[in-house]
């Protein structure tokens, strides 16, 4: 806006985003590429803004990024409130692939025995 001589207010930019968000949200969910059936599921330990956090993450077989979460714990709360987002967003896969980690298997065989996390 400024390279074309117009001034606008912060205030102005941040009511924007607030009225338009969710329109452009709806429009890119309606573009977004189906998932796949085949997942991938594990978490990582990263440094982000200088603390140390947990990346939990689900790939598709197509290597493109079903959900992703950030979390300071690694433990079985964190896994099954990463699980039950994907889940309500993507459905459930029909085939999922874990790491050795112990909470991930845990939370996958919670997910089996019962419908709700």
């Amino acid at each position: 806006m400024a390279e074309r001589g117009i001034s606008v207010d912060h205030a102005t930019i941040h009511r924007w985003i607030v009225r338009y968000s969710p329109e452009l949200l709806k429009r890119l969910d309606a573009r977004k590429r189906a998932v796949t059936a085949g997942w991938n599921v594990d978490e990582t330990y990263i440094k982000v803004r200088g603390r140390w956090m947990y990346l939990y993450r689900a790939i598709d077989s197509n290597g493109d990024t079903v959900e992703f979460w950030f979390s300071e714990r690694r433990n079985l709360k964190a896994a099954k409130r990463f699980l039950r987002n994907a889940l309500k967003r993507h459905g459930r896969p029909e085939r999922s692939v874990i790491d050795g980690s112990q909470t991930n298997r845990e939370t996958l065989l919670s997910c089996d025995s019962s419908d709700r996390l």
